[in-house]
């Protein structure tokens, strides 16, 4: 796997393996306690605590938890792209309705066993101001980037709005499957499967 690089978000971008290893550390431990008490009871202190790193060190790299957060939520997004590609690198270039299944398949991999994404994904509890930096945006903008050349087409503004609208909908879809069922309604899967197929065929057939 690739290695993941640094969320934007950082007050200072670690440099030595300790320091890159205590921040991760740091967003493991955020995204634990997420599962546990939810965004509105986290706090950087109780972070620093079940880091085992002193409370300087949360600040030395976040002003405050949203920082903290939306950095966690880039570091899923890294991973996502990473476990992506690794799916694709095994695929036969060219067939998107597998590039589709691998990107489905491996958010709803990440929403069963990643710590706190449920709540975070790729940055859904952030506010933001502008439409770039909206995390479905995000998805778009980087599914657009690394699936152009695998289905062998230009990333041109016409597949990143056919990207952007197959996001919302599955995000839409996927987040029903987990109201339904805690493991996700594999009936709601199907029928999501189905939809972004249908819809995505219309642009990539």
């Amino acid at each position: 796997m690739k290695p993941v690089p640094h969320a934007t978000s950082l007050r200072r971008a670690p440099v030595q393996r300790r320091s890159a290893e205590r921040l991760a550390r740091i967003l493991d431990a955020c995204a634990e306690l997420l599962d546990e008490v939810g965004y509105d009871g986290l706090s950087t202190r109780a972070v620093a605590l079940r880091a085992d790193v002193p409370i300087g060190s949360v600040y030395r790299f976040f002003g405050n938890k949203r920082q903290m957060v939306d950095a966690l939520a880039q570091r899923n997004l890294e991973l996502f792209t990473a476990h992506v590609t690794e799916r694709l690198e095994r695929s036969v270039a060219g067939d998107w309705r597998a590039a589709m299944d691998a990107v489905l398949d491996e958010y709803l991999a990440m929403k069963r066993t990643a710590p706190g994404f449920s709540l975070v994904d790729f940055g859904n509890q952030i506010p933001v101001g502008v439409r770039r930096a909206e995390p479905n945006s995000r998805v778009a903008d980087r599914l657009s980037e690394l699936l152009a050349a695998y289905i062998g087409r230009a990333p041109d503004e016409d597949l990143r709005r056919a990207f952007l609208i197959a996001v919302e909908s599955a995000d839409t879809l996927v987040q029903l499957a987990f109201r339904v069922d805690p493991e996700g309604d594999e009936a709601i899967i199907r029928e999501t499967r189905e939809l972004l197929r249908a819809y995505l065929g219309r642009l990539l057939d």
